[in-house]
């Protein structure tokens, strides 16, 4: 008799306060080969209490992968980002910063922040999910994400 494998869904947080790329972000997830449980939250003060498991995110999961906007209400992606790769338990989880901004200081900040990689969105709604879905197709197909924040 074959047991069949137990699969453990990725974890992957998207910290981004414009609805609509929330829900085109969902809808291309929700097609993903991977089993995904997504978390949203709409400004960077929140994302942080959820990844330092603060007040009502004391037993948030631990995400392995993040999708940072840069332009967040309360505490912009830079300082998210920032915060998280400044912290020895956060440091290892990557972070897709995906935003419109396409100034080249943000990507050089994004960098010099350890990013791991700076995407800008597309204004199109197709070429948006086509971006998603690469996000998807290479962080949660080709790439090994640690699963845990041990090490």
């Amino acid at each position: 008799m074959v047991v069949p494998e137990q699969v453990t869904p990725i974890e992957i947080l998207l910290v981004e306060d414009n609805p609509g790329d929330v829900r085109l972000t969902m809808e291309a997830l929700k097609e993903a080969k991977v089993i995904n449980n997504l978390t949203v939250l709409k400004d960077g003060a929140e994302a942080l209490a959820f990844l330092h498991r603060q007040g009502q995110y004391a037993k948030a999961p631990r995400p392995h992968l993040i999708l940072l906007d840069l332009n967040l209400p309360k505490k912009d992606g830079r300082e998210v980002l920032a915060d998280i790769k400044a912290d020895p338990t956060l440091r290892r989880i990557p972070v897709v910063v995906l935003t419109t901004s396409q100034d080249e200081q943000d990507v050089y900040k994004s960098y010099n922040l350890h990013a791991n990689c700076f995407i800008t969105k597309p204004v199109d709604l197709e070429q948006f999910v086509k971006v998603v879905r690469s996000i998807e197709d290479f962080w949660l197909g080709i790439v090994v994400l640690p699963v845990n924040g041990r090490g």
